[in-house]
């Protein structure tokens, strides 16, 4: 039993709040790592509100090895809570199977089977026949091909937290049911106490894991917790002959259905197209071990697909629909991590119907970064920050979030964009560009240019792991910047000024190259953790002795304004202003670049006039902008970075005067070819918090000499000194019609070596190209050169690596 009438204490060292699944298991991990001072509350009872009723599925095969670590993490430890415990959790390892029943869908499959050898787990592609096999009851006919993960599984939520309280309680974990938290304090920007209808409870951290009720819980303190709650559906059935226990779990995700056995009859699952939104406000306060109501009209088509697969449903006896409320984020991916608007404050939420099968392994991540102070390993993809406070709009969140859940299940097409809550961010180009044929997609809110439709031509807009539709028109573009001019809306760059007396020493402490140079100069640099971790890549332009322009990537704002100030000296007369709206910034690159400054500007933009990595003000049409002579296309280039009230007029000056020398405007994909082809890594992609200068070839960017004492430095000699455990390479495949679209393993002979970070076609060497990490010393990874492959969709693409970009490795036309 919990401690329900027991004084809840007046101080301790971590507040769990929420006892679902998540916050069960950042409870027992805390204590399993020697933090046994810890008090969780929930508002009802243990498993209320959204894990007790849980499907309960453990799929182990993501997208990335960290995730798939994570849910491995699940199944370790629900399959050894009861040997522990003495609690049942109700594991039982069925596998799963994946069917598909579409040529693309089969890539899908298989490109994720792909990766279960570089991320051991036990998968293999199975024909239909073994599909119906595994699966006796289901209509086959129409399989073409199928995963079968073996060592996936289910367990029971309810008897899972059971366990996991248990073992945390005797650890010395206080839990405190029926106790509701109305509100928080904190002390010099810091959580200092959580505070409860029963009480007050000083405090150094909050984890907050209350399912679709973060939100609202989070906004207490002032922290941003963008997930909103959606209708869930699954049907449960009665006794039907032919079911056998414990079959794999079964994804017909063509019908938007997951199917398992349950109690000798079926649970059929969906993730629906037009989902149903959910507001908090429409469910009573008690809400608990409540439902929603039944709604067949909406589960009607669903309930067609499932007997479609398994025609025992047209007569099997219906036990229940279930509709029971569900949390999801706008992106598809959980909330884990310290939130950037209070120090403290965790977040473990947003579970996206995966709470149960993450729980375990995502519960051991945050609960190890709360003692180490940071994350244990690369969590970008679910960290809060990747979130910026406007994202968490109640009205966007309601229009979104359906169209996420409806997302669920689709094929993981490259280049898929979301139809709801567009054209809000804006750059001051959109316009412009629009009118000039631009088709859209969305980074990080931000509407950008992905390609541009000359006029009078149409291309499809359909979604394909082939060629793309808009492949010749990248093409163009790419082809521009390499031989004429192009011009390149670059305004979603996050853009910061760090300005004070100060300034010079904080970028000094926090970089890794000498930032300390004259004014007038750009400096590409890298921020580091203490493990010697790229936490971002960075542009710096020094404006004056005590004021410095910083540019980083498009969704990082939240995150790298975070670490900014965090890492700060203390007293260091510095300030931090966020400046990315009110500046524009215009790429101008290609061999006719300079020729097209001149036509625009009075200003020396020659060779010897305006040398590379160097920045100063110069008049363009009727306008003074900043121009820092830099390009993300490997092309001779500058970035002009204009006031955002002058972004039309400088643009419009560019464009007319550039028509004789062929200027053309550059969409996103034409960039990525372009920077993929001269081996400009891309921050999220190819360098990571994972990753070390050193293993990504970014040597040029570090300054180890002196005295100077730069975050990670002391992690970076020593990596210097060992020499690096993996490297990031170029690779160029033989196959020139091969799609490569990132995340596919690296195979020596067989065996996966690495992994896929980036990749694109390269329009200039004509051949597809990719940018990953082998995880071997440079020198083994040498010895293997003859005999290097990448797997697509369970394919085998030879390839040739080098540590050099296949384009210009010595950054000569950059140079002119």
């Amino acid at each position: 039993m919990a401690e329900t009438s027991k004084q809840l204490p007046g101080e301790t060292q971590v507040v769990v709040i929420g006892g679902g699944i998540m916050g069960c298991s950042v409870a027992y991990h805390l204590a399993k790592f020697g933090i046994p001072d810890v008090v969780l509350v929930e508002r009802k009872q243990l498993t209320a509100g959204t894990t007790w009723h849980s499907a309960a599925q453990v799929r182990q095969l993501r997208s990335s090895a960290n995730l798939t670590r994570m849910i491995k993490n699940s199944v370790a430890l629900y399959s050894s809570l009861e040997d522990e415990t003495g609690q049942a959790t109700g594991w039982h390892q069925t596998g799963s199977l994946s069917i598909a029943t579409n040529p693309d869908r089969l890539t899908h499959v298989k490109r994720q089977a792909a990766l279960s050898t570089l991320f051991d787990v036990d998968a293999e592609v199975v024909d239909a026949a073994e599909a119906r096999r595994l699966w006796p009851l289901m209509n086959a006919d129409d399989v073409i091909g199928a995963v079968h993960a073996r060592t996936d599984g289910r367990v029971n939520p309810s008897d899972t937290c059971a366990a996991l309280i248990k073992s945390a309680k005797a650890a010395g974990v206080q839990v405190f049911e029926d106790t509701e938290v109305t509100g928080f304090e904190r002390t010099a920007g810091r959580i200092s106490a959580v505070v409860t209808e029963r009480g007050r409870i000083q405090c150094q951290t909050v984890a907050l894991t209350t399912g679709l009720w973060s939100r609202e819980v989070a906004r207490l303190a002032g922290v941003n917790a963008p997930l909103y709650a959606c209708e869930h559906f699954y049907l449960l059935t009665k006794p039907i002959d032919g079911i056998t226990p414990h079959l794999p779990t079964l994804s017909d995700h063509d019908g938007y259905l997951y199917i398992r056995d349950e109690v000798e009859g079926l649970l059929v699952g969906c993730f629906e197209p037009n989902a149903k939104p959910l507001p908090l406000e429409n469910l009573p306060k008690d809400f608990a071990f409540d439902l929603l109501n039944e709604d067949w009209d909406h589960f009607e088509p669903m309930m067609m697909n499932a007997m479609h697969r398994l025609p025992c449903l047209e007569t099997a006896e219906v036990r229940m629909l279930l509709n029971g409320p569900e949390s999801f984020t706008t992106d598809g991916q959980f909330m884990l991590g310290e939130s950037a608007d209070l120090a403290g404050f965790f977040l473990g939420c947003g579970m996206n119907s995966m709470g149960v099968g993450s729980g375990g392994g995502a519960g051991r991540a945050l609960a190890e970064w709360i003692v180490e102070g940071r994350a244990t390993m690369d969590l970008w993809e679910l960290n809060p920050m990747r979130f910026a406070p406007w994202q968490n709009v109640k009205a966007a969140l309601h229009e979104r979030i359906p169209e996420e859940l409806g997302l669920h299940y689709v094929i993981s097409y490259p280049g898929r964009q979301h139809a709801t809550v567009r054209d809000l961010r804006v750059t001051p180009l959109h316009d412009r560009l629009k009118v000039r044929g631009a088709r859209f997609g969305q980074r990080g809110g931000w509407e950008r240019a992905e390609y541009f439709v000359p006029e009078g031509e149409s291309v499809s807009e359909e979604l394909t792991f082939a060629c793309p539709p808009w492949f010749d028109i990248a093409a163009a573009e790419h082809n521009a910047a390499r031989e004429a001019v192009v011009l390149a809306d670059q305004s979603s760059f996050a853009k910061f000024l760090l300005a004070g007396p100060d300034a010079a020493a904080v970028l000094g402490h926090l970089c890794a190259n000498n930032t300390d140079v004259a004014p007038g100069r750009v400096v590409y640099t890298a921020m580091l953790n203490e493990q010697g971790g790229i936490e971002s890549d960075l542009t710096l332009i020094r404006q004056s002795d005590d004021r410095y322009l910083i540019v980083t990537g498009t969704g990082q704002a939240t995150k790298d304004a975070d670490w900014i100030r965090r890492n700060m000296p203390a007293g260091a007369r510095a300030e931090l202003i966020d400046v990315t709206s009110s500046l524009a910034v215009i790429g101008v690159a290609g061999p006719k670049s300079r020729e097209l400054l001149s036509r625009v500007s009075p200003d020396d933009v020659s060779k010897d006039g305006f040398r590379p990595y160097s920045h100063r003000e110069i008049e363009v049409g009727y306008a003074k902008v900043s121009a820092a002579r830099l390009s993300y296309t490997g092309e001779l280039g500058w970035e002009l970075y204009v006031p955002a009230e002058f972004a039309a007029h400088v643009y419009d000056t560019l464009i007319e005067a550039g028509q004789d020398l062929g200027v053309r405007d550059l969409g996103v994909h034409a960039m990525t070819s372009l920077r993929v082809e001269k081996g400009f890594r891309a921050w999220g992609h190819d360098i990571t918090a994972a990753e070390t200068p050193l293993e990504a070839g970014l040597e040029f960017a570090v300054r180890l000499d002196g005295n100077r004492d730069f975050i990670g430095r002391e992690a970076l000699l020593k990596q210097r000194q060992d020499g690096p455990a993996k490297r990031l390479v170029f690779l160029t495949l033989d196959d020139a019609d091969a799609v490569p679209i990132g995340g596919e393993p690296i195979l020596f002979g067989d065996v996966p070596v690495g992994q896929v970070t980036s990749a694109t076609f390269g329009h200039t060497i004509g051949r597809p190209v990719c940018i990953g990490y082998i995880d071997r010393p440079p020198a083994e990874i040498e010895a293997m050169a003859d005999a290097l492959a990448v797997d697509i969709a369970c394919v085998a693409h030879a390839a040739s690596i080098s540590f050099e970009p296949p384009y210009d490795p010595r950054s000569e036309r950059a140079r002119n």
